[in-house]
């Protein structure tokens, strides 16, 4: 379903998506309604000596080695999965164990005991999805080896936070398997809109909706495509720079056959996309109708009931006993009930009651997934992995060593029921409106090695996915399954490039990518276009802007002197058009002269003189690309006039396996290996080369590795000697 129409609120930039439900922060007036007397102040602690005993012990337990390479990513080896997931968790605490410990937090629901009031909301969303209640209920019903891979994993972080307990929030420790799962669960659901629903069912907050319209790129091009017969992958997600969902580079190398390199959240064990030694895969969102919003009958003499099927019936009621920082170590705990109905999670709102139901709900398995894919050793393997269907959306682009490629548009679709209009906020009166179980995952659109040799996606339409000869049929699938079908300028530019080129080279495969323009069929062209045409009134500016606008060819390079004019007046008015608020362009371009004259003195400047990447105090460089082109950067606004880059293009990787099969990859990461860690040689030691789009090698095996280790150690050798 589509989500109510309502009003927008406010959604930060910066950090995981659930920060974008902060505009609910009218829940019932959550801080003003809490009475003094009635608040339990507490001091939370660290963990006590036996716990702490315990988390060093622990380290006998595995045998690691980790081999970080030139550019500091860690190469983990190990006899057993364990072992290995042990090493990363210890490796990654080494260089982000800042945003490992924000996931847990955020995932418990323990955030606004750290970090006041302002995480409260996103505590409240913890215990109204139930997370926790999930993970208990699942947990046990994993398969033993993944359990072992979570928990080894959460002894990694642990062994570290356990040599630096500075370091480590009060009332962190210990990590727990049970933690792992929870971020799995608690995040997913996230990446299809469900925190665009939670927001748009409460009243709204002052002030634009400031989030910025990330993406992602994903394409797989088989031999037949390619001018030497090679098999070549693109991994490209857009996400933040920094925080829980900002990427981590790693390679794993297992006794037991867990052998990836690729991106890696804060959190997460488990590659997310990248490559094995057969296989790999990129993933881009999607946003399928994965949510179902219900209004409800509330009971004039019982608030607490709602009317179902002709009957009164009483909401499950749970007490959510919110922890939120005063001041110091001192919190207050706030009590905020909990509801939920047949359907699943409700809200009451200045509109009304609404329960939603979504896609994930109860799902606990999505490491078992995340876990199968990464062992996956053939296509067969890989598509029962995915046929477990614990993911609740997300696109897959698929590469192997056989020469197969492949695309799904995977998704949890709710298992609907016919006749029944779907697509606005439903009666909450009716149980055969709460549709059980999904579509089997044989129904998900998918494409097989297409006769055009490629297979794409950069977040627009299924059926839109590869040669026009092969493409799905929007006929095949019934409108309940809700599935997108927009175009973004990204995936026409695939069409004008990868699509137009039967004999890709490595070198034109790079090109594609760092691709900085925009198409003339993209609505940023639509709206020059509509800019040029407006009437200049007399103001000499506004008729030399609209020269510069007609001279631009549409392209983001740091030299073009017509993509700042075009860039900061389009999009303002193309994100206020997609959410269906007026526009007035005229007043934008002239802001954006206003902006540009301040500034720079001229309305013209380069692209590169206001469109920056910036890295602690000594790195400040010109970018290419923009918003919604294929070598995508997206900026935050500063006070003097430039935009810092703070989202888009981050971990890109490069795969090939040439004709005969033989495997090879790069990869980039926007700033390097040490996400939070200022003073390390790696903080920024990739940037320059991200700026000017180059790659690194990715030395996948020990033997490609020998010569290129800058460090080689055990976890137990960074504890101080006795």
């Amino acid at each position: 379903m589509t989500e109510p129409q309502a009003p927008e609120a406010a959604k930060p930039t910066g950090r995981f998506t659930l920060y974008l439900v902060r505009g609910i922060i009218v829940l019932m007036g959550l801080f003003v309604v809490v009475s003094v007397g009635m608040a339990l102040l507490t001091r939370a602690g660290g963990p006590t000596q036996d716990q702490l005993h315990a988390m060093l012990a622990a380290a006998d337990k595995y045998d690691v080695r980790i081999k970080r390479d030139t550019y500091g990513v860690p190469h983990i080896f190990g006899p057993r999965d364990a072992d290995v997931a042990f090493g990363l968790g210890f490796a990654h605490s080494e260089d982000d164990f800042t945003t490992i410990q924000e996931t847990a937090l955020t995932s418990r629901g323990q955030l606004a005991a750290i970090t006041g009031k302002h995480g409260a909301v996103t505590d409240y969303i913890a215990r109204l999805l139930q997370v926790r209640e999930t993970v208990d209920a699942g947990y046990d019903k994993l398969s033993a080896d993944v359990r072992q891979v979570v928990e080894a994993y959460a002894d990694g972080v642990n062994y570290y936070a356990a040599l630096h307990t500075a370091q480590a929030a009060p009332g962190m420790l210990p990590l727990t398997g049970k933690d792992v799962v929870a971020g799995f669960v608690f995040k997913t659901p996230f990446f299809y809109g469900l925190d665009g629903t939670l927001a748009k069912l409460n009243a709204p907050v002052d002030g634009p909706n400031k989030k910025l319209p990330v993406g992602s790129n994903g394409i797989a091009i088989a031999p037949s495509r390619s001018a030497d017969g090679a098999t070549r992958l693109l991994v490209n997600s857009h996400q933040p720079y920094t925080g829980v969902v900002a990427w981590y580079e790693a390679v794993l190398d297992s006794g037991e056959g867990w052998h990836v390199a690729g991106g890696f959240f804060p959190g997460s064990p488990f590659m997310l996309h990248g490559h094995n030694a057969h296989l790999g895969w990129a993933n881009t969102v999607n946003k399928p109708d994965l949510i179902d919003v219900y209004r409800l009958t509330l009971n004039p003499a019982d608030p607490n009931q709602y009317r179902l099927d002709g009957q009164w019936k009483a909401f499950q009621v749970r007490d959510a006993a919110l922890k939120v920082k005063v001041f110091g170590p001192i919190t207050i705990t706030v009590h905020k009930p909990v509801l939920r109905s047949d359907f699943g999670p409700v809200m009451k709102t200045a509109r009304g009651a609404f329960a939603i139901r979504y896609a994930g709900m109860g799902e606990v398995r999505q490491v078992e997934q995340y876990y199968r894919l990464d062992k996956a050793r053939d296509l067969a393997e890989w598509r029962a992995a995915m046929g477990l269907q614990a993911l609740p959306s997300i696109n897959y682009i698929y590469a192997d060593e056989k020469g197969n490629i492949g695309y799904v548009y995977n998704a949890q679709f709710p298992n609907r029921k016919a006749g029944v209009d779907w697509s606005g906020v439903l009666p909450g009166d009716r149980s055969d409106l709460i549709w059980q179980g999904y579509l089997p995952f044989s129904q998900t659109p998918q494409i097989w090695n297409p006769k055009s040799g490629y297979v794409f996606n950069s977040n627009n339409t299924p059926f839109e996915a590869t040669g026009a000869g092969d493409n799905l049929k929007p006929a095949a699938f019934p409108a309940s399954m809700g599935i997108q079908t927009d175009m973004t300028n990204r995936a026409l530019r695939v069409e004008e490039t990868f699509g137009a080129d039967p004999k890709i080279t490595a070198d034109t495969f790079a090109a594609y990518k760092f691709d900085v323009a925009y198409s003339k069929r993209s609505k940023v062209a639509a709206l020059i276009a509509e800019l040029v045409a407006l009437d200049p009134q007399g103001y000499a500016d506004f008729a030399h802007a609209q020269q510069i606008l007609r001279a631009w060819d549409l392209k983001a390079d740091v030299h073009s002197r017509g993509a700042a004019l075009a860039i900061l007046t389009a999009q303002p008015v193309l994100t206020a058009r997609e959410k269906g608020k007026p526009t007035d362009p005229r007043a934008a371009l002239t802001a954006s002269i206003k902006t540009l004259k301040t500034h720079f003195k001229r309305i013209d400047p380069e692209w590169g003189e206001v469109n920056r990447i910036r890295r602690g105090h000594d790195v400040d460089l010109a970018i290419d690309g923009g918003p919604d082109t294929y070598r995508a950067v997206y900026g935050k606004p500063q006070e003097n006039g430039t935009l810092t880059a703070v989202a888009g293009d981050t971990f890109i990787m490069f795969v090939t396996w040439d004709a005969h099969g033989q495997l090879s990859s790069q990869s980039i990461h926007q700033f390097g290996s040490a996400t939070s860690v200022p003073d390390s040689p790696h903080y920024a030691d990739q940037t320059k080369m991200f700026a000017a789009m180059k790659l690194k090698p990715v030395w996948f095996t020990a033997d490609q590795l020998k010569g290129h280790i800058e460090e080689d150690y055990k976890p137990k050798d960074r504890a101080p000697k006795q």
